[in-house]
């Protein structure tokens, strides 16, 4: 049996193709994701991998559409994801399959 901590993992990803890792593996990547409130992540797509968040606790809005705790969002590759907090938000973001350098951020010059 191994014992590691969630705050010693890679921005709360602690399975995946990635150091460290409690699990290496590419077929699919898990993590715990704290956010502040009124953090915005940049809009972001993937071409490979399946996106699902589910809201721990917290509030969040995923494409304008507010997510409350006990809500999961599935993203399918190719769709566009805005992801900001509205408080304090804790999620649990799965990926699969684990796609190294699967995220293409959008830029403002890309509008």
């Amino acid at each position: 049996m191994r014992i590691l901590k969630l705050e010693n993992m890679l921005k709360g990803w602690f399975v995946g193709n990635f150091e460290p890792t409690a699990l290496q593996t590419n077929d699919v990547e898990v993590a715990v994701k704290e956010y502040p409130a009124e953090y915005k992540e940049a809009a972001h797509f993937h071409k490979i991998a399946t996106e699902l968040t589910a809201i721990i606790r917290g509030r969040a809005k995923v494409n304008g559409v507010v997510l409350d705790p006990g809500d999961i969002c599935v993203m399918e590759p190719g769709e566009l994801g805005e992801f900001e907090t509205l408080e304090p938000t804790v999620t649990v973001v799965v990926k699969i399959p684990g796609a190294n350098d699967d995220k293409y951020v959008l830029k403002v010059t890309d509008v």
